[in-house]
């Protein structure tokens, strides 16, 4: 069988690269040698593992893509860039036809959303490519549904420690939100608290050295109003793997669905664990 064409945009990035690294060591993947990158990347070219990747500049996107289309057919785009650049990315996906994979948190989701169902084209979105905690947050979704209003009158404190250059809050901390709404406890996002400070998530957060770089820690402390009943759920993850393991299984996954004929089509991870 072929192997599935998959361009990794966002490169050099860390996300971008440790996802790269991950679709070179599955021989069900290839590489595509050419990534979009951000107008501020100096470099023309990156390596990924033994392969030689081209920056393709914003400028250039229109002509690069069309000749890669031309060339390797269908290709999945793999988006790991900043947020500011989401939905102007999505735009061009669908605007010319490709897939992709969104795993870049931030932008206007409902936009995000809105503007593959109006394309001839579908997506894998997932503010969390972590296929453990997508199923963490499937067990939230399972008690809001079946416990609505459960912990009404429960304080709710968000902690969540990303390294230094993520530039947005966390997409994970901001889709429990809506959870711990629906069990009875108002929050809103900017009552997150977020911490990108190397000092602090070394001293006050435990966060290994090596680690500082690429991490996602997160705690959800709830508390009654006497101050007698504590819940907290944790999940730290250090470096960036389980979110790269993932993006390959929803690459595979996404595949599937365009074989099958998907268009205009905005599936999940939960999608992706379910594989139907």
């Amino acid at each position: 069988m072929e192997p599935i064409k998959v361009m990794v945009n966002g490169l050099p990035g860390n996300m971008s690269n440790k996802a790269a690294e991950h679709i070179l060591q599955d021989s069900g993947l290839k590489l595509i040698p050419y990534a979009l990158t951000g107008p501020e990347i100096e470099a023309t070219e990156t390596q990924v593992g033994p392969e030689a990747v081209k920056l393709i500049k914003p400028d250039e996107s229109q002509q690069m893509i069309e000749s890669i289309k031309r060339d390797e057919g269908m290709v999945i785009c793999v988006d790991y860039t900043h947020p500011n650049a989401v939905n102007d990315n999505a735009a061009f996906y669908c605007e010319n036809g490709i897939p992709f994979v969104m795993g870049t948190t931030g932008g206007d989701r409902a936009a995000l959303a809105e503007a593959v169902q109006k394309s001839e084209v579908a997506a894998v979105i997932a503010p969390n490519m972590a296929k453990q905690i997508v199923a963490f947050q499937a067990m939230m979704e399972y008690a809001a549904d079946t416990f609505p209003g459960v912990f009404k009158g429960y304080g709710l404190e968000i902690k969540e420690s990303h390294q230094q250059g993520k530039a947005d809050t966390s997409g994970t901390a901001k889709a429990m939100i809506g959870y711990f709404n629906d069990l009875g406890i108002p929050f809103s996002k900017d009552q997150i608290t977020m911490e990108r400070d190397p000092e602090v998530q070394r001293s006050e957060w435990g966060v290994p050295e090596p680690y500082l770089s690429g991490h996602g820690w997160h705690t959800y402390a709830l508390r009654s109003e006497d101050d007698t009943v504590c819940f907290q759920f944790t999940h730290n993850v250090n470096g960036r793997d389980i979110y790269a393991w993932g993006t390959v299984n929803a690459i595979h996954y996404l595949a599937k669905k365009v074989g099958e004929g998907a268009k205009g089509r905005v599936f999940t991870m939960i999608d992706v664990l379910k594989g139907v």
